[in-house]
């Protein structure tokens, strides 16, 4: 850690003819050492989202073994958030916060093995992160290891499991892991199927903002799935999902407007809506701008 060393030197006042009295000065010498926490001011700066200053305080430190520092890093490295993007380093410094504890750490660094992103890809090892942050009650890492088991990647595909550790996580507030349940319920894997608890579940998840539940909310009310058919209603979730960008949300508001259900009919509103969607790859929309022209 880098020491800033104020000296304050001795004051020596010499004796002078004089009839007045001098007062005796006490003039004591002084060593003071400051010491700059260079790790917290970049912590503190990362919590503010002032990454560029973050990242120029942790260069300044001297040496990082501060695990939410190296996770912050990671972080930033990651989501070139005051440094140019780096997966390599990203994960190198997940790999240090990881190594001694840090649960979030753990789970991007699992999800970074899954993907092949700064390591070479490896479901085996992603799942051992996985469980060493599940260990401590992470939810992140409970949903993570719940996608594995749904997907069967990494490990044998199990939906019993995959519901169990979506519930966990769900339980805990994780949103994704709320709409993943919900999913489960809807679709029966894993639990028995019931539209309620699917609402329920996705409910739950919509009203934190989760885009993914205010479209599998959507979907609900249009099919009447659970819930009494309702278009206007299933319109207002999908407008919430589709001004985040969710592109199945864009593409089914754009069906609404083209048929006139539940809006008043406006086929350049939903011209407008698929080309988004289209934007981002959704191959419905894409078909339906083809039928278009």
């Amino acid at each position: 850690m880098k020491k800033l060393f104020l000296i304050l030197a001795a004051v020596v006042l010499s004796s002078c003819a004089t009839t007045e009295k001098v007062a005796p000065v006490q003039a004591a010498q002084v060593a003071e050492t400051i010491e700059v926490n260079y790790v917290q001011l970049g912590n503190n700066a990362f919590d503010n989202a002032e990454y560029a200053k973050a990242f120029s305080y942790y260069q300044r430190a001297e040496n990082i073994t501060d695990p939410t520092a190296q996770y912050h890093l990671g972080d930033m490295y990651l989501n070139g958030a005051g440094v140019s993007q780096d997966y390599e380093k990203a994960a190198e410094w997940f790999e240090k916060a990881a190594a001694q504890g840090n649960s979030s750490a753990q789970n991007n660094l699992g999800i970074m093995y899954v993907k092949g992103v700064g390591v070479s890809q490896d479901y085996e090892k992603a799942v051992e992160w996985f469980e060493k942050a599940v260990a401590q009650g992470d939810s992140f890492a409970q949903n993570s290891l719940g996608l594995m088991y749904e997907k069967g990647i990494g490990v044998s595909q199990d939906y019993e499991k995959a519901a169990e550790w979506f519930e966990k996580a769900a339980a805990q507030g994780n949103s994704t892991a709320q709409n993943n349940l919900g999913l489960m319920y809807d679709r029966g894997e894993g639990v028995s199927q019931s539209y309620e608890k699917a609402v329920e579940w996705y409910e739950k998840s919509a009203a934190q903002g989760n885009s993914d539940a205010q479209n599998n909310l959507g979907v609900i009310y249009y099919n009447g799935r659970g819930v009494p058919q309702n278009s206007k209603k299933a319109k207002e979730y999908w407008e919430e999902a589709a001004a985040q960008g969710s592109s199945n949300a864009q593409e089914s508001l754009g069906i609404l407007y083209y048929l006139g259900d539940g809006v008043e009919q406006n086929h350049e509103k939903a011209k407008e809506l698929w080309e988004k969607s289209a934007a981002q790859g959704n191959s419905d929309a894409q078909d339906h701008l083809e039928k278009l022209f």
